[in-house]
């Protein structure tokens, strides 16, 4: 990969999140790596623009030496926002939002942060990835840098079109026990929404909560391929955008994983 290589990452989980730096580390060694990213949590908030007020950003210290990085007061769209149209001097060519802590799956893409964040980059004509891991204990980030590693390099050698927007899930597994990577669909109604009503004494109040259905998931689906311990790599613009299907194969996907058991 080029020198001249940009890549910019951003979150959802906050500035300081360990999947978050596990990524700059590993996409470090291949490219010039930009950070930008919310100054604090800012899960399920989707595409949210902040509108009516302004945005304060801080250039920190980074957690890596020599990475560029910039703490956004604003959402994790907000920070692709600011990265593109002001923060950053050169073009770039990828955009990376996560590790994210947990799945993205199924209905959650139309809420979460991570997702919003790389929609939003793919909105603007770059090359998107969002990344997830369905584990909470950041046990399996190597796995998820490592994937993201490569595939960076298949876009920035045009292996893959420079359109390319992918939801990406790994299982919380040991890379020895995943069992392939899966190029799939979004699952269809994968929680149940629900509120709950209280009263504090002065007034009522109400809680959204959302569960998990569980029910066996289509195995080409992202549920159902993380379900039965694959990978699964869901090309969200087709889902969303009506574009064409990106030169995703089940031989590429199969090389994919031996590059990734041989790092």
């Amino acid at each position: 990969m080029p020198n001249s290589t940009t890549i910019l990452i951003t979150n959802d989980d906050g500035i300081f999140a360990p999947g978050l730096w596990r990524l700059a580390r590993e996409l470090k060694e291949i490219a010039h790596v930009v950070v930008v990213a919310p100054d604090r949590e800012q899960s399920g908030l989707g595409t949210a623009v902040t509108l009516r007020q302004p945005l304060r950003v801080q250039k920190i210290r980074p957690l890596i030496p020599d990475v560029e990085t910039h703490s956004v007061e604003g959402t994790p769209t907000d920070s692709v926002l600011l990265a593109l149209g002001k923060l950053l001097k050169n073009r770039v060519d990828l955009i990376v939002s996560g590790i994210n802590s947990g799945p993205n799956l199924g209905d959650d893409v139309l809420i979460s942060g991570t997702v919003g964040a790389a929609l939003m980059g793919y909105r603007h004509g770059f090359p998107s990835l969002a990344i997830s891991i369905a584990s909470l204990d950041n046990q399996y980030l190597d796995n998820a840098a490592r994937l993201v590693g490569l595939l960076a390099r298949m876009i920035t050698n045009h292996s893959l079109p420079g359109n390319i927007f992918l939801n990406i899930n790994l299982p919380g597994l040991p890379l020895s026990e995943i069992k392939g990577i899966k190029i799939t669909k979004l699952a269809s109604k994968s929680h149940i929404d629900t509120v709950e009503e209280g009263h504090d004494g002065r007034k009522a109040y109400y809680w959204l909560t959302r569960q998990k259905m569980n029910k066996s998931a289509d195995k080409n689906t992202d549920i159902g391929a993380i379900d039965r311990g694959n990978i699964s790599i869901t090309p969200l613009h087709t889902e969303l955008l009506n574009q064409p299907l990106p030169l995703m194969t089940n031989n590429l996907c199969s090389r994919l994983l031996e590059e990734l058991r041989e790092i």
